[in-house]
C-alpha cells in the first residue's frame, strides 16, 4: 500500500471516530425554568433572536447552552410530541 492510500485510510478512520462522540438530543435532560425565566427568554428571543449568550447574560446562573437547549426542546417538533 502506498503512503497516500495509508494516509487516506487514517484520515477517514479519524472522522468516523469523531462521529460517535456527538451527543444525541434524546440524551438531553429536561431543563426546568421558572416562570419568570421563561417569560424573559421569550421576550429576549423576540428582541434579539437566537443570541443565546446575550439572553443568558440576563439570567443569573444560566449558560447559553442551557437557554438554547430549553428553547429547542420547547419549540422543536420532535420534542413537542414527546411531552
Amino acid at each position: 500500500m502506498d503512503k497516500r492510500r495509508r494516509k487516506q485510510m487514517k484520515t477517514s478512520h479519524n472522522y468516523s471516530c469523531n462521529c460517535s462522540q456527538e451527543v444525541s438530543s434524546i440524551e438531553w435532560e429536561v431543563i426546568n425554568m421558572t416562570e419568570q425565566e421563561e417569560d424573559l427568554i421569550y421576550r429576549m428571543h423576540k428582541l434579539v433572536g437566537d443570541r443565546w449568550g446575550l439572553i443568558a447574560g440576563r439570567i443569573p446562573g444560566r449558560k447559553a447552552e442551557e437557554i438554547e437547549r430549553f428553547w429547542l426542546m420547547r419549540h422543536s417538533q420532535g420534542f413537542a410530541s414527546k411531552t
